[in-house]
């Protein structure tokens, strides 16, 4: 590259690093920040392309398949995945997570309807109707948590036919949980057999912070006692990984099923995407084994800790906010648009929401909240935290504008 050239890229170059380096810490969107990889980021310039099954080495030999084994490993190990029969491999995010997680489940059930939360992520209708599924959305309680006797009637409308349900560990506004031992209760009292149902788990958000908490979660738990075909988690979520990512982990025998020898990369096609980063997975790899579990641990204890003290804060100034005991995520009254663009605040009609993932710290919540009253001190009256829950779900339920479903028969719309 020419000199000239060069100075003539700079001012993009040095505006995507002011992006990078906001003046605030953006804190509606979850996003760790707490892990150092800038001993990997040498590495960054180079290919690293793990085409097709992590499993098969391939003929492309600038790969961290190895890596990538390691990541799913470590993984399945604390999801409790049965040794015998798990797969899993390093995806794009939570979207493509869920979009394989249905993929296998349609391949498995071809008639299945496909059953969740109306507080789903948006992605699970997107996969349903770009897979061409029946889909029927469930209302929710509690907050967020899908509401089972409503599920029940659902299902039971349409017993004949397979069942395809999505749990979501950590809804995008509230971080609310679906138990997948509840789902499986319902889907037992509804009649519908092992075989002609799968449990898929948007665990993006919140699964390796609940697995991470007491244990192994019932909701988050891939063993024979739980019950799961297959789960997803997000590594910028939680992990800090620089780029964007996810992991997928099913069991062996639904990879199977959609696995394909291909001889032009001599190796196996089993994943979404045919060429994969690598990058992405070493950046998994190095969170992953740079800290340990109790390392982990550590992170998600700190970041409950600042979103109870978000909440005490926001509380004490007057201000409607609320938290799930288990959350990072704190729901607030919508503050004036100029301080929701200003901090980034993922917002819905009057609410919006701060997520307190590892790098939020108290020093940054206090300056949001000082920021916060002095805004808005004289302009704002707080209503009673219940009723405004209340009013939030409420005005979720009217609002919500959902993806077409796929054309079928005798099953509601989503949406």
């Amino acid at each position: 590259m020419s000199r000239d050239r060069a100075e003539q890229l700079k001012p993009t170059l040095k505006a995507v690093a002011a992006r990078m380096l906001p003046p605030v810490t953006p804190i509606g969107f979850p996003a760790s920040t707490d892990i150092d990889f800038s001993l990997i980021a040498p590495l960054s310039p180079g290919t690293l392309n793990n085409i097709g099954d992590p499993t098969v080495p391939g003929l492309e030999h600038r790969n961290v398949k190895d890596l990538e084994r390691e990541v799913v490993g470590i993984l399945a190990e604390w999801f409790q995945a049965p040794r015998q029969d798990r797969w899993g491999c390093v995806t794009t995010g939570g979207t493509e997570g869920n979009l394989y997680g249905l993929y296998l489940a349609r391949t498995a059930l071809p008639n299945g309807v496909v059953y969740f939360a109306d507080e789903a992520h948006y992605s699970v209708a997107k996969a349903a109707h770009l897979l061409g599924l029946p889909a029927v959305r469930v209302p929710t309680r509690n907050g967020g948590e899908l509401d089972y006797q409503q599920l029940a009637e659902r299902v039971n409308t349409n017993r004949h036919r397979p069942a395809i349900v999505v749990a979501t560990v950590g809804t995008t506004m509230t971080e609310a949980v679906d138990n997948v031992a509840a789902i499986k209760v319902t889907l037992d009292r509804v009649g519908i057999p092992d075989d002609r149902r799968y449990i898929h788990v948007d665990a993006a958000l919140t699964g390796i912070p609940l697995v991470l908490l007491h244990g192994t979660h019932p909701s988050v738990n891939l063993s024979e006692v739980g019950h799961v075909d297959s789960l997803t988690i997000s590594g910028h979520k939680f992990l800090a990984t620089p780029e964007p990512c996810g992991v997928l982990i099913t069991r062996r025998r639904h990879r199977d099923r959609v696995a394909r020898s291909v001889s032009y990369i001599g190796g196996v096609d089993a994943t979404i995407a045919g060429s994969r980063s690598g990058h992405t997975v070493l950046q998994l790899w190095w969170a992953l084994r740079s800290l340990d579990r109790p390392d982990h641990q550590r992170r998600a204890e700190r970041a409950r800790a600042v979103a109870a003290h978000t909440v005490r804060r926001l509380t004490e100034a007057g201000w409607v906010a609320w938290r799930h005991k288990h959350a990072f995520t704190v729901v607030i009254k919508a503050p004036s648009p100029a301080m929701i663009q200003r901090w980034a605040l993922a917002t819905t009609g009057e609410w919006s929401h701060i997520v307190c993932v590892p790098g939020v710290t108290t020093e940054v919540i206090d300056r949001f909240v000082d920021e916060l009253v002095a805004e808005q001190r004289n302009e704002y009256q707080p209503a009673p935290a219940r009723a405004a829950r209340r009013r939030w779900w409420q005005r979720q339920r009217v609002e919500h504008v959902g993806w077409p479903a796929a054309p079928h028969t005798g099953l509601p719309p989503v949406g």
